[in-house]
C-alpha cells in the first residue's frame, strides 16, 4: 500500500514525494519482498532475523560510501536538487544508502525461494587456491587502474573487491562463490547477478521520476540512455550485486562468521570486532563521506 501511495503522491505533484521518493519507494519494496519471501519459505530476513536486518542498514551505507569515495575521482554520477537542510539531508543519505544491501539480498532471497535455477550445475573447480594469485592481481588492478585512468578503467570498480576478497573468504571459511564453484553449484552466483539486474532497473526507474535524484556523466558509453542510465551501464549492476555479497561475507569474518545469511556464525578467523567499535567507525566514515558528497558530488540544492 505504501509503495502504491508513494507513486500516487509523486505523480499527483506533491513536492515532498518528489524530494523523498527514493526512500518512499525502496523501503516499502524491501518489506514487500521480504513478506513474499516469508510466504514462500515460512521465514525471512526482517521477521526471522531482525537484528541482522538492522545491522545490514549501517553496513549497506558504509559499503556504498566506499564507491562514493571512488566516484570523487571517477565523477560518474552526481546528485541534483537535494534538500538544502543538512539536518534532513544527511539522515536521508544514510537511510537511502542503507537500502542497497537489503534491496539486493532480499531480492536474491525471493528468487531463491521461487526455486529459480534450482539444480543447475557446472563443471566443478578442482583447486580454487590455484586462482589466488590471478584473482588478487585482478583485484589490485581493479582498484588502481580506475584511479589512475578513470576515463577508460572506471568499470573495473564493480569487479575489484570480488576478485580481491573472494580468495580471503574461501581461505578463512566465510561463504564463498569459489566454494560454490568447487562444488559445481553456480546457482547463488546466477541469482545474485539476476538480483543485481532487477534492482538496477528499479534504481533507475524510480530515480528517473524523482525530483531529488542522481544523473550520470559516464565517459564513452553515455549516448543511448534508459531512464538516466546509459544503456551499457546496466551491465554494471549484476557484478555490483556479486561484489556486495563478497564484501559482506568478508566483513562477517570479523563477526565470527555471523551475517544476514548465516546468523549462527562459524568462520575460522579469530579476530572479532566489537559491535560498538564497528558502529563508531561506521558513523565516523559516514559523516566524512557525507561532507565530501556535499562538496564534490552534489551539483545543486533545491531553493
Amino acid at each position: 500500500m505504501l509503495l502504491l501511495l508513494s507513486h500516487w503522491l509523486l505523480f499527483s505533484g506533491w513536492e515532498l514525494a518528489g524530494r523523498w521518493f527514493y526512500l518512499m519507494a525502496w523501503w516499502p519494496y524491501i518489506f514487500l519482498v521480504d513478506w513474499l519471501v516469508r510466504l514462500k519459505k515460512g521465514d525471512s530476513l526482517v521477521t526471522g532475523r531482525p537484528r541482522e536486518f538492522l545491522l545490514l542498514i549501517p553496513c549497506s551505507a558504509s559499503l556504498w560510501l566506499i564507491f562514493e569515495g571512488f566516484n570523487l575521482r571517477l565523477g560518474n554520477w552526481h546528485y541534483v536538487d537535494l534538500v538544502p537542510d543538512l539536518a534532513r539531508r544527511w539522515p536521508g543519505y544514510f537511510f537511502a544508502f542503507g537500502t542497497v544491501l537489503p534491496g539486493l539480498f532480499i531480492t536474491y532471497q525471493l528468487l531463491e525461494a521461487c526455486g529459480l535455477l534450482k539444480g543447475c550445475r557446472i563443471r566443478p573447480l578442482k583447486e580454487p587456491r590455484l586462482l589466488y594469485p590471478l584473482l588478487v592481481l585482478l583485484g589490485g588492478l581493479g582498484l588502481v587502474l580506475p584511479l589512475a585512468q578513470p576515463r577508460y578503467f572506471f568499470p573495473l570498480v564493480w569487479l575489484a573487491f570480488t576478485f580481491l576478497l573472494e580468495p580471503v573468504n574461501y581461505a578463512l571459511g566465510a561463504p564463498s562463490l569459489l566454494g560454490d564453484w568447487q562444488r559445481g553449484d553456480p546457482r547463488r552466483l546466477y541469482l545474485l547477478l539476476l538480483a543485481g539486474l532487477i534492482c538496477g532497473f528499479l534504481w533507475e526507474f524510480w530515480n528517473f521520476w524523482a525530483v531529488s535524484k542522481w544523473v550520470y556523466t559516464v565517459p564513452l558509453v553515455g549516448g543511448l540512455k534508459v531512464f538516466e542510465m546509459p544503456l551499457l551501464g546496466f551491465l554494471g549492476f549484476p557484478p555490483f550485486a556479486v561484489e556486495c555479497y563478497v564484501m559482506v561475507n568478508f566483513l562477517s569474518l570479523f563477526r565470527g562468521g555471523r551475517s544476514w545469511e548465516h546468523p549462527g556464525g562459524g568462520s575460522a578467523i579469530a579476530l572479532r570486532l566489537p559491535p560498538w567499535l564497528g558502529l563508531i567507525l561506521c558513523g565516523a566514515f559516514c559523516l566524512l563521506m557525507f561532507h565530501l558528497i556535499d562538496t564534490h558530488t552534489v551539483l545543486n540544492f533545491l531553493p
